[in-house]
């Protein structure tokens, strides 16, 4: 299985190190940033299958950045994390986009099969999408054959 690249946004960064390095050791690229308006610079320049994100952040919180990458970044699946919000503001959350949500303190081995679920549906929406553009390419191939 190819290494799912993952980018972790929290504030804490003793929270961040620790759980980075957990998922390099489970086989995985883990990178980390601290905050809204690095994490969106970070994807501008490069792509990552899966987000960890914190909902409470100073600056940015979790929400105003889903709905930034939800925009930008529509590929990239985010799993919410929180610690201080409340269940009711990850399902929100989950409403605006994003694709699951754990509370701290979390199971590391959940958090995992969500990371892993999030990175199938993310690699089926892209082969959909791969499909679609041969079809669309067939079809204006097609018409162009007629005449």
């Amino acid at each position: 299985m190819e290494p799912i690249r993952i980018l972790v946004v929290d504030d804490e960064k003793d929270f961040t190190e620790m759980l980075c390095l957990r998922l390099t050791e489970a086989g995985h690229s883990a990178e980390a940033v601290h905050d809204g308006q690095s994490c969106l610079k970070k994807l501008d320049e490069k792509p990552f299958d899966v987000l960890i994100l914190d909902i409470r952040m100073p600056g940015m919180d979790g929400l105003q950045v889903l709905r930034q990458i939800k925009t930008d970044h529509i590929s990239t699946e985010v799993i919410l994390l929180t610690g201080h919000g409340s269940t009711e503001t990850a399902v929100e959350g989950m409403k605006k986009g994003a694709f699951d949500y754990a509370l701290k303190p979390y199971d590391f081995e959940d958090l995992l099969d969500k990371i892993k679920e999030a990175r199938m549906v993310k690699n089926e929406r892209e082969e959909r999408i791969i499909k679609a553009e041969e079809r669309s390419r067939l079809d204006r191939l097609e018409k162009h054959m007629r005449f």
